[in-house]
Parts: C-alpha cells; sequence; structure tokens
C-alpha cells in the first residue's frame, strides 16, 4: 500500500514511515499476518482519483514492480488499484475505514 500511496499522491516512502504510515491495527503476532490501516490520505487519493490516473498509476507500479523483477500484469495491477478506489469510495460514503493484510 506504501508503493500505492506514493504513485497516487506523490509523497514519498520515508515521508510515510515518518507519519506512522501505514498504521498497525492488528497483528505482529507470531503468525506472520499484520492488518495495516489505509490512510486518509490514500483513501481519500483513491476515492476521488478518476479512471485515467488509475491506470496510469497501475502502469507505474507494474513498471516499478518489473525492475525489481517481479512480472505483474498491467490488467491486474489496473484491477486491484480499480477495485480499491470502489472500496474507498464505499467506505467514505459510510464514514469507515479500509484496511489489508499483509
Amino acid at each position: 500500500m506504501a508503493a500505492w500511496e506514493c504513485l497516487l499522491t506523490g509523497g514519498s516512502f520515508e515521508e510515510l514511515i515518518e507519519a506512522g504510515v501505514p498504521r498497525i491495527v492488528a497483528g505482529q503476532d507470531s503468525d506472520g499476518c499484520v492488518v495495516f490501516a489505509i490512510s486518509p490520505r490514500l483513501s481519500t487519493a483513491l476515492a476521488d482519483a478518476e479512471h485515467s490516473r488509475l491506470s496510469d498509476v497501475a502502469a507505474s507500479r507494474t513498471q516499478l514492480r518489473a525492475e525489481d523483477g517481479e512480472v505483474i500484469d498491467t490488467e491486474i495491477a489496473e484491477a486491484i488499484v480499480s477495485d480499491l478506489a470502489a472500496l474507498a469510495s464505499s467506505a467514505r460514503r459510510q464514514n469507515q475505514s479500509v484496511c489489508w493484510v499483509a
């Protein structure tokens, strides 16, 4: 999520870490699963983004992952970020937040 936030908001990874983002809301047990809250800034950026912006961000994310040796299909990346944007938009309408598990 930090990478998506950097791409959508123009911030840096270091700024996110200094701001305590992403915030851990559960986990850190021996099973290795951790639940993070998506930052309000990322949630807003996702909910407000036009489809073309999400497509551009997905393409950028795909390219960055490829540079690290991980191949992700651009269509899959676009589907992920589009679904996440829809979730953020729905959560905002319901005055809720969004979390993710890693």
